[in-house]
């Protein structure tokens, strides 16, 4: 934006300085034109006084031709014998339009000719100065240079004034971007300082109050969250009351199991709630997880009867997402087949690393999805909140990957892909 505004101010500089310049540039050459001839015209008048009577006095013509002609222009006399006084000079067509009484001004060759008649008792005498381009023009040369001078000097003026200005403006507008990009990448305490003019100082203040009240919002929001998970306490205490009375030691340890998975959910909730650390970059093995929510799942999909196949690579597939994160991306999936797929539906669970992505798939035979909207947030087609195959899809973005919907096993039901960025740092 510095450079632009330089360049616009240059060009309107320009604008203005050939608008004027130009002008007292050709001023300058037609005043110089003018006085040269203004010099021959007084050469001539001078010489006519005594062309006329050059019978009489002819020493005192040939002594003012001598003081005329000392210069660079050239004064003749052509009388009316057809005799030539002066210098030089052919009898042209000018030559003979002034004998026949009249004054005149005409262009030759290498410059203007000054035609003056001069009428006596002989006849009429047409005395001739000869002004040269070189004098027409002198002076002209030093007169651009000068304009061309001070055109130099006020453009470098007008670039330096430009850049100041400009680099105070853009200053302001580059302090509001980097507080946006602060503020974009979740640094809620980034402020900007309002500087430079009114409008973008306005910017400032009107941003500095979006920081603000973002982050009202989202302390609320943490606060509601905390506040709903620490009400789920009380009916997980009153669920650990009920499998502590399970009569079947082995029922009674797995239900206590799932009982615990349950409250460290809980609590993570809390503490990422609580929590205003910005994130920090995770890394798990997408195929262990994978391996350890199928053994999860395993007694469930036993149960109703479907079958389960595990398809992972023997060797890691490091991806840049927590194995928390991913864990439950993935339940929400399969408990999404789980809920709308009859019993028996086949489930397939896959890791293909690739180039660069990792895509953790999770595959049915089911009857699909009969409308692709559900996977937006609030969607759902059984009653449900509607949140969670967001959660999935969230999980991937905030990686820097996808959700991706397509068919399923042999051509039918639902295939659910996570395609994440593969991790190149250890977990």
């Amino acid at each position: 934006m510095r450079g632009l505004l330089v360049r616009y101010g240059l060009a309107m500089t320009s604008v203005m300085l050939v608008a004027f310049l130009v002008p007292l540039g050709l001023l300058a050459r037609s005043l110089a034109a003018e006085r040269a001839l203004a010099a021959a015209q007084q050469d001539a008048q001078q010489v006519a006084m005594f062309a006329g009577v050059v019978a009489d006095d002819p020493a005192r013509l040939q002594a003012t031709l001598l003081a005329v002609n000392a210069g660079a222009r050239r004064t003749s006399v052509f009388l009316p014998d057809g005799t030539v006084e002066g210098a030089p000079a052919p009898r042209g067509p000018a030559v003979e339009l002034a004998s026949l009484g009249r004054a005149l001004t005409a262009r030759t060759d290498g410059g203007v000719e000054v035609l003056q008649p001069v009428g006596g008792a002989a006849g009429v005498a047409v005395v001739r100065t000869f002004v040269p381009d070189s004098q027409l023009q002198a002076g002209v040369l030093r007169a651009w240079s000068v304009l061309a001078l001070v055109g130099a000097v006020l453009l470098g003026g007008a670039v330096l004034a430009g850049d100041r200005i400009a680099a105070r403006l853009s200053r302001s507008v580059r302090d509001l971007a980097d507080v946006a990009e602060r503020l974009g990448s979740g640094d809620l305490a980034a402020r900007a300082e309002p500087s430079g003019p009114a409008e973008v100082a306005s910017v400032g203040a009107v941003l500095n109050g979006l920081g603000d009240r973002v982050a009202g919002l989202l302390a609320d929001e943490r606060e509601l969250v905390a506040d709903l998970s620490h009400r789920l306490r009380t009916p997980i205490t009153a669920l650990r009351l009920d499998v502590d009375m399970l009569a079947d030691p082995d029922e009674r340890d797995r239900m206590a199991a799932h009982v615990d998975g349950l409250v460290g959910a809980v609590d993570t909730v809390i503490h990422a709630a609580r929590s205003h650390a910005p994130r920090t970059p995770e890394v798990c093995d997408a195929a262990a997880v994978v391996r350890a929510r199928a053994t999860f799942w395993e007694v469930l999909t036993t149960h109703e009867g479907r079958p389960l196949r595990v398809d992972v690579p023997p060797t890691a597939a490091r991806v840049a997402v927590g194995a928390g994160e991913l864990g439950a991306a993935l339940d929400v999936l399969v408990d999404n087949v789980l809920r709308h797929t009859p019993a028996g539906t086949a489930l397939e669970l896959t890791v293909r690393p690739g180039p660069g992505m990792v895509v953790v798939a999770v595959a049915d035979a089911g009857p699909g999805l009969a409308d692709g909207a559900l996977t937006e947030r609030g969607r759902s087609g059984a009653g449900s909140t509607g949140l969670g195959l967001d959660v999935a899809r969230r999980t991937a973005e905030r990686a820097g990957g996808r959700l991706e919907v397509g068919p399923g096993l042999a051509g039918r039901g639902t295939r659910f892909a996570l395609v994440l960025p593969a991790a190149l740092t250890e977990a």
